[in-house]
C-alpha cells in the first residue's frame, strides 16, 4: 500500500492532535536529518523502523527491451533499508 505525504501528515496530525502544519514541518526536518546523515555518515538508525544504509551498486551491462541492444548501466549509490527486528517480528 502506497501512502502520499499528505495522507501521512493527516494520519499523524489526527493521531497526535497536532496541527497539520507542525506535522509537515516535522516530516520535512526528519527528511533533512536523514539525508544529511546518509550523505555524511553513510547510515542512520531509525529506532523501531530500521537502519538506512548507502550501498554501492556496481556498473553492469543491461539490454534495451525494445531493441535488444546491450547498454552500459553506470555504477551508482542507492539507499537500502534493513528493517528493525521489532518491525519484522510484528509481521510474523
Amino acid at each position: 500500500m502506497a501512502i502520499t505525504k499528505d495522507q501521512l501528515i493527516g494520519d499523524l496530525a489526527e493521531a497526535t492532535s497536532l496541527p497539520k502544519a507542525s506535522v509537515r514541518n516535522l516530516l520535512d526536518q526528519l527528511a533533512e536529518i536523514v539525508g544529511d546523515a546518509l550523505e555524511n555518515d553513510g547510515e542512520i538508525t531509525l529506532p523501531g523502523i530500521g537502519k538506512l544504509k548507502v550501498s554501492e551498486r556496481p556498473a553492469r551491462t543491461g539490454r534495451n527491451p525494445q531493441t535488444g541492444k546491450a547498454i552500459e548501466i553506470a555504477a551508482k549509490k542507492v539507499v537500502k533499508l534493513v528493517p528493525a527486528k521489532a518491525l519484522t517480528d510484528g509481521l510474523n
